[in-house]
């Protein structure tokens, strides 16, 4: 018996010892339970300790051989208190053995050599975040978890689906092996260097991208630009078909945005202009500059007509007007699905754009320019920029073709992690890609029929740079991060947030989250969140926090019955997210007495070392050495061989 209870506030137990606390090991997290005779066994975690009492915070109790967390009961003073026996640590921390549906996370830093396992439902079957300080050990404990959920039990969870959004690339390294574990494991990776590719580049098919995720790319700023967007995606497939149907639509479409501009009111020469700029972009094989126009006793085409006179009046203008309205459909029939092209490229959503424009009025309205004309300049800028082969898709797929795709390797194999390198783009592109395929995951995970028999994971790196509160719910009405974490488990889709600066996420996410893994944290804002955000941290966590070692956490939620303080092991391989060793980059291993290495493009007779330590090298080899250097290079050589000594130069 440890001793006597003296006091109990709220949750707290302050017991005055019987024991030779100096006999004693360290008793700090260790579990006690207060054992009065019946059928219930509270249960609590020492936080403090000095010669005389003992502080016990109450975790829970035990009741027919089951632990329940939390403190609605407090113990009595008649109780016998003692130290947990091995068969109730069971109940806190879970069975030594590893079997089917379990998987194994780390090592107890309190019950030394005590492995905790935790049930896989428990743990994936929610959203999770891990938090931590850089350097702290996220990404080995993030590889170490997950190597560990594909291999710790015979049964490897072969049919799971987990997306990462790497943000350095550097989880290739930790998983490329995973076939040789188990030929049934299958990993693939897709990176956005598009200058020196190692795999597959990420791309994305555009006619896959909807209002929402336009909005997204081309990073709309007010509502009042969003149905300029509905109307490209309606025209898109019209302008780039070629049916008979098709045309006609076409020629309706185009003749109403000349109507427009011909009844503008402008002068005769802006009214011309306008039109040959409409027809010599948008056309058809019967509509367009060189069509005829009929009258009795002569023919011209449609642009002849379009003369100015001297006088700046355009004689034509009654004829021209009721040739263009012969064009338009009185009753507009629905187009057969299958005459409409699904297949097209930035290039005609950018036409289709413009096309929109016009036909909204930009020609003649400033207002409609100045709101309408940025997304059109961000959209050419994408279809003509660097990131544009990102959209070249080689084949047509619809969004559930693309989705098994992506999971699916070269030989036809499932693919159980996808891993998606965003390291060459931009943080803004880099966010939209994560927001547009986490969409896509989420749409088809709740598509699925029947609902909840696929589960997909999207597991975000660096996500305090790309979950954050962005004015998607003010343009879009939604976010879809937040949307995943408050929808998402009905459907089988879970977040998984990964991040240095959990201050920085968005809180509904961050609040969704039923389990954390949290590393070594120090900055004060993020601790203080943590203790208002996640559920079950006491100050006394909050403080173990700043001092953990590195790869070492506090895990806590709903799979883990109490906080749980553990060391996680070292994945094998290991991801590349190792810190510079500057022993290495800034040192050189010297391979004789008195010899050292001479880096490309240094002069060994300008180093700042004493001459007497420095062998010159002959002319002719350091010519050699010059000539085979960059043109660069070269010029600085010359150059400071010019500044040289005449002693240094003659040697």
């Amino acid at each position: 018996m440890l001793g006597t209870i003296k006091e109990i506030i709220d949750n707290t137990v302050i017991i005055k010892l019987s024991i030779d606390i100096n006999e004693q090991p360290n008793l700090i997290n260790i579990h006690v339970v207060f054992d009065d005779g019946s059928h219930r066994k509270v249960v609590g975690e020492i936080a403090n300790v000095n010669q005389h009492e003992m502080v016990v915070n109450i975790v829970g109790e035990i009741d027919n051989n089951s632990f329940i967390p939390g403190s609605s009961s407090k113990p009595s003073f008649k109780s016998n208190i003692r130290i947990i026996d091995a068969s109730e640590l069971q109940l806190l921390l879970g069975p030594q053995e590893v079997g089917e549906g379990k998987t194994n996370f780390g090592t107890s830093n309190v019950y030394e050599g005590y492995k905790i396992n935790i049930e896989v439902n428990d743990f994936f079957n929610t959203h999770f975040a891990i938090l931590g300080n850089s350097g702290a050990g996220k990404s080995c404990t993030v590889a170490s978890i997950l190597q560990k959920l594909f291999t710790s039990s015979k049964t490897p969870p072969i049919n799971s689906n987990l997306f990462f959004f790497d943000a350095y690339g550097e989880y290739t390294n930790a998983f490329s092996k995973l076939h040789e574990v188990n030929p049934l494991l299958n990993y693939k990776t897709y990176t956005t260097n598009t200058v020196d590719p190692e795999c597959d580049i990420l791309r994305i098919p555009p006619w896959l991208l909807d209002v929402d995720d336009l909005a997204l790319l081309l990073d709309v700023t007010t509502p009042s630009q969003i149905p300029m967007i509905e109307k490209t995606l309606k025209l898109v497939p019209i302008l780039t078909g070629s049916s008979e149907n098709v045309i006609k639509r076409k020629n309706d479409i185009i003749a109403r945005a000349l109507q427009d501009i011909l009844l503008s009111g402008n002068d005769s020469t802006k009214i011309r202009d306008q039109v040959i700029g409409v027809l010599t972009k948008f056309n058809t094989p019967t509509l367009n500059l060189e069509t005829q126009i009929v009258q009795p006793g002569y023919t011209r085409t449609f642009k002849q007509c379009l003369f100015v006179d001297k006088s700046g009046k355009m004689q034509e203008m009654e004829l021209v007007v009721e040739f263009v309205r012969g064009y338009i459909l009185e009753v507009t029939e629905e187009i057969p699905q299958d005459e409409l092209n699904p297949y097209y490229t930035l290039t005609d959503l950018e036409s289709a754009m413009e096309f929109a424009l016009i036909s909204e009025g930009i020609l003649k309205s400033d207002k409609v320019f100045d709101y309408a004309n940025i997304i059109s300049v961000r959209l050419h800028t994408l279809a003509t920029g660097d990131y544009k082969s990102y959209f070249e898709y080689p084949t047509f797929v619809n969004r559930d073709q693309y989705i098994e795709d992506l999971m699916t390797n070269e030989n036809n194999q499932k693919c159980q992690i996808v891993n998606f390198n965003i390291n060459y783009i931009d943080d803004r592109l880099a966010k939209v890609f994560t927001k547009i395929l986490s969409r896509m995951l989420f749409l088809k995970s709740s598509t699925t029929k029947p609902r909840g028999s696929r589960a997909f994971h999207i597991i975000i790196e660096e996500a305090h740079r790309y979950v954050q509160h962005d004015s998607d719910v003010e343009i879009l009405g939604y976010n879809i991060f937040e949307r995943i974490t408050k929808e998402g488990r009905k459907y089988g889709t879970f977040l998984a947030l990964i991040t240095q600066r959990p201050s920085e996420l968005s809180d509904t996410c961050i609040s969704q989250c039923a389990n954390f893994i949290v590393l070594r944290t120090l900055h004060p804002v993020d601790l203080n969140y943590i203790k208002e955000m996640v559920p079950n941290v006491t100050s006394e966590v909050v403080l173990q926090l700043k001092n953990l070692k590195p790869g070492n956490c506090i895990a806590f939620g709903s799979a883990f019955k109490v906080p749980i303080p553990m060391y996680i092991d070292l994945p094998n391989p290991r991801p590349l997210s190792n810190n510079v060793d500057l022993n290495t980059v800034w040192y050189r291993q010297i391979s004789s007495p008195g010899a050292r290495e001479i880096l490309p493009g240094v002069n060994p007779n300008l180093a700042p070392s004493p001459v007497s330590q420095m062998p010159v090298a002959p002319q002719a080899a350091v010519q050699g050495q010059v000539q085979a250097l960059p043109v660069q290079q070269q010029m600085a050589y010359a150059q400071a061989q010019a500044q040289a000594q005449p002693g240094q130069v003659a040697a």
